[in-house]
This record gives C-alpha cells, structure tokens and sequence, in this order.
C-alpha cells in the first residue's frame, strides 16, 4: 500500500485554496473526463457532519474522497476520484481504508460505478442492490458492515 499523507477536514476546517483544488479534481474527473453534465456541488459538501479525505500533491489534490453522515450508524462514501498522473498507486485505496478507520463501527455504503464493484469488494463491500443508471453511469449500491 502506498505510504501518502492523507488529510482530512470538516468544510469549515478546508482552506479556501484546498476546497478549490478538491472541486477542481471532482469536476475534472466527473464532470469533464466522464463526460457527465450534473450538479456537481450538490450541498452537501456543507453539512456539518461531512468530512473531506485528500491526498495532497503540492498545491493540487491528487485523490480525494467524501464521507457523509446517513444516521448514527451509517456513513455514505462517494466522490472517490484520483487525478490522471496519480492513477494505479493506490491512492483511492489509501483514501478508503483511511475513512474506515474515522468511522470505526458505522456500516458504510456508497454507490459504485458498476465496474469498480469488484474493486470494492476487495474492500469489504458487498453489493446491496439492483444496477441502476445515474446521470448515464451504471452504479450499483454497496455495503460494509464491519
């Protein structure tokens, strides 16, 4: 596993430079790359129970991660991206492990692009429900009760 500073932080803890640069990745890689015209900044990056997990990269944010509160004993993963160049180093899979351990005991889900599932799997993850398509991505709903 790669050995990466990871960071974390409440919206109110982000910089203004810092909060940029994650919004700048999320769009390159979802909006951009993917192709995929969406509300990107949907407002929950503001709720007070949402952390933030990057891996910095100088000033720019090589990976980047987002981890809502559900309920007391959920928490939902998305947003998972990694920038191009830093692709295929195990920065997605640092990010995840790190959110596991702030959430300790709290099932997780997320919505999984449908082939990443397998990936997600390796990472405890089982599939929760049918496929779905969203935004023109097929995902499907994943778990993991520690």
């Amino acid at each position: 596993m790669v050995d990466v500073e990871v960071c974390s932080a409440s919206f109110a803890e982000l910089s203004a430079e810092t909060a940029y640069r994650i919004w700048q990745l999320r769009t390159a890689v979802f909006v951009v790359e993917q192709a995929c015209a969406y509300q990107e900044l949907d407002g929950r990056d503001l709720e007070p129970g949402t952390r933030h997990l990057w891996v910095p990269d100088g000033e720019n944010v090589m990976a980047y991660l987002r981890v809502l509160v559900e309920s007391d004993t959920v928490a939902r993963v998305g947003r998972v991206c990694v920038a191009a160049p830093g692709r295929s180093r195990g920065l997605a899979r640092r990010l995840v492990l790190a959110a596991h351990a702030q959430l300790g005991q709290r099932v997780v889900v997320l919505d999984a692009q449908s082939y990443l599932a397998v990936w997600y799997e390796g990472l405890g993850y089982e599939v929760a429900g049918p496929e779905f398509v969203e935004d023109g991505i097929p995902h499907v709903p994943m778990r993991r009760t520690p």
